[in-house]
């Protein structure tokens, strides 16, 4: 749902504005400089679907652009767009650490945005996700605010939507579609590995000595669902996961274990080598095959869905996954 707007005043308006002397108007809270012609010149508009279907009108190439979301940044950097400022008070994976330089406003927690800030900031445009969800309202009272999440059930579809919604705004559908084409080349990789193979696979999140499972249409069921490879066993997509324990673990006995520290991602000790170094899931095939991988965990809990994030993903299950 989207169309290009191109604001522009009318020759009735513009001669009104020249028997008032030219003076310059504001429309939409940026105030824009007469031509010789006596007429002004206004910024190209995108008109996209946000939170609740709400359309929000949205500056072609915006200058000043805030993101609540870290795919959300790591996809506008992959295109070539601009960052102003991000949340830095919540954990920023590695692969993002420059925007934890001074240059980049810190716009405060994903929960819990500096709104004095954001407001002397004015900006052309504020990102969010489902983290900064609550926040949309006030956010939107200060600029357009565009909000871009993932359906996990649909990943693939929500996250090719996203980057075109993006496309747009940065003028950039050209690296969108060309970035999102390689994403689809490894995708395929997998999925014709997987429909050659009659491997299955576990998704196991660890933290603190807690461990929990995930199958497809969960947070990173992308493994099962776009990624093709045959999970162990039926479960539900919560997207926090089942609590599961090892006994579990060894009922199942999986061919892949592929497992997310998010201990580890979010500031805690890192746990998973050690929680799942046992002598009952030693006894699965992943054990015994070497195949229990460490995923990622700051890219597949923190991020997960941005241009740069979705590539990091599935590079990593065409690396572990042999067939």
């Amino acid at each position: 749902m989207k169309k290009q707007l191109l604001w522009a005043l009318t020759a009735f308006t513009a001669v009104g504005l020249a028997a008032c002397g030219g003076n310059d108007t504001e429309e939409g809270g940026n105030t824009t400089g007469e031509t010789n012609e006596g007429t002004e010149e206004q910024a190209e508009m995108v008109e996209v679907e946000s939170l609740n279907g709400e359309m929000v009108e949205v500056p072609v190439n915006p200058e000043t652009v805030l993101s609540f979301d870290n795919g959300i940044t790591d996809s506008i950097r992959a295109i070539g767009g601009p960052i102003s400022g991000v949340p830095k008070a919540n954990n920023m994976p590695d692969y993002l650490s420059e925007f934890e330089g001074d240059e980049y406003e810190d716009v405060g927690s994903l929960f819990e945005p500096n709104f004095e800030l954001i407001n002397e900031m004015q900006p052309d445009v504020i990102f969010i996700s489902g983290r900064a969800a609550d926040a949309y309202d006030e956010l939107s009272e200060i600029a357009p605010t565009v909000y871009l999440a993932v359906d996990q059930e649909n990943f693939m579809e929500s996250f090719e939507s996203n980057m075109h919604v993006l496309g747009d705004i940065f003028d950039a559908q050209d690296k969108v579609d060309e970035q999102l084409a390689g994403i689809q080349e490894t995708i395929d990789e997998v999925n014709e590995k997987a429909s050659n193979s009659d491997s299955n696979a576990l998704i196991l999140s660890v933290d603190e000595g807690s461990v929990s499972a995930f199958g497809a249409g969960s947070r990173f069921g992308i493994i099962h669902g776009e990624l093709g490879i045959e999970p162990a066993d039926d479960i539900s997509a919560e997207s926090h996961g089942e609590t599961v324990n090892f006994e579990y673990i060894d009922s199942v006995n999986p061919d892949y274990i592929f497992v997310v520290d998010r201990g580890a991602s979010i500031g805690n000790a890192a746990s998973a080598s050690e929680t799942l170094d046992n002598d009952i899931v030693d006894r699965t095939n992943a054990a015994q095959n070497d195949q229990i991988h460490q995923l990622n965990g700051e890219v597949w809990y923190l991020s997960g869905s941005g241009l740069e994030s979705v590539k990091i993903i599935v590079d990593e299950v065409n690396e572990y996954f042999e067939g």
